[in-house]
């Protein structure tokens, strides 16, 4: 990344304070998937890679689920660029868009279906979607001794 630092002091702490997670589209997405009997876990560290998280896990299946924001995640109909500081925001979202590759790739050469969808997505197609790969999903079995 270049020498570029934020706009500015109030600009870098309102984004900040940003939520990461428990956002209005994971808690949809939650409650219909609640709704229809499935269980899972939320906010999971990706195995072998430090300060990362999934959104949505279902550990047995292997099915990590991302939900992820179009200004962040660079949305090809949605995202943005800053004007202000171009060049910073350029570079601090191009990496996050790197990130997430590699966790996926990661992820998927670990044995796990990685499911990533943008912020916008209804909630009802979503939660569909994820319910349709759990339920083909071949589940491990715990082995009892």
């Amino acid at each position: 990344m270049s020498d570029a630092v934020p706009s500015s002091p109030s600009v870098s702490a309102r984004m900040s304070r940003q939520g990461t997670r428990d956002t209005a589209p994971e808690l949809a997405v939650r409650k219909l998937l609640h709704a229809a009997g499935l269980r899972y876990r939320v906010n999971v560290p990706v195995p072998g890679m430090p300060r990362r998280t999934v959104d949505i896990v279902f550990g047995s299946a292997k099915i990590a689920v991302f939900l992820d924001g179009c200004f962040w995640h660079g949305c090809p109909q949605h995202a943005t660029q800053p004007k202000a500081n171009a060049e910073w925001w350029r570079a601090k979202l191009e990496k996050n868009i790197a990130r997430d590759r590699e966790t996926t790739e990661h992820l998927t050469a670990a044995g796990w279906t990685v499911l990533r969808f943008w912020e916008h997505e209804s909630a009802e197609f979503v939660a569909h979607t994820i319910a349709e790969a759990r339920r083909v999903a071949p589940s491990r079995q715990r082995r009892r001794a």
